[in-house]
């Protein structure tokens, strides 16, 4: 018994670390993103991104993780639909739900960038903006989801990431001015590593 509440308890353990994890690369992610984007340009610039993708990758591993020790954990049943599937967890279905709809849109997301020359540039750009409801979905899944506010190293995570993110989301914002009659480049005449 005591080896199965150990277990128990290592997995629980693993998916509040990971969970946090994906937060903060989930994060990170946004403001390289933003960097990538308002970056002085040049070699710079290119770092953003590449720094921007590779986090992304993080992302789906450090998830991949989270997911699979929540859902391993015997503590409380998710069920395995609740990964895609908002509401249908009978543990904590809304917060439950909301990192499933993270899932659904962050995954939105990879998708698109990974046959994104077949969709062309807007319609990529159209999609990849699904994460500006992908991070909060995210963010409000961290903190309803468990007792890591409890916890002051956990809550400082959790505050950190969304300091981090709201800066960047704010240096965005005050960055973008519609012009009138700009064109979209077309995705041919941008390099892969713009596109990102």
């Amino acid at each position: 018994m005591n080896a199965v509440l150990g277990g128990s308890q290592a997995l629980w353990f693993v998916s509040r670390a990971s969970g946090l994890a994906v937060l903060t690369a989930f994060s990170a992610t946004v403001v390289a993103g933003v960097a990538a984007r308002l970056g002085p340009g040049g070699r710079l610039r290119l770092a953003a991104g590449e720094l921007h993708r590779t986090l992304a990758l993080f992302c789906v591993a450090f998830l991949g993780l989270h997911v699979v020790t929540a859902i391993a954990d015997p503590y409380v049943k998710i069920g395995w639909a609740a990964i895609v599937l908002p509401l249908a967890s009978p543990y904590r279905a809304l917060a439950i739900g909301l990192g499933a709809l993270a899932v659904d849109l962050g995954g939105a997301v990879l998708v698109s960038s990974l046959i994104r020359r077949r969709l062309g540039y807007r319609t990529w750009r159209a999609v990849h903006w699904l994460a500006c409801l992908a991070w909060p979905a995210a963010f409000a899944h961290a903190l309803t989801a468990g007792s890591d506010l409890r916890v002051w190293w956990a809550a400082l995570v959790l505050w950190g990431c969304a300091a981090a993110t709201g800066t960047a989301v704010i240096a965005r914002l005050l960055a973008w001015r519609p012009r009138r009659g700009r064109r979209l480049p077309d995705q041919a005449s941008l390099p892969d590593r713009v596109l990102g």
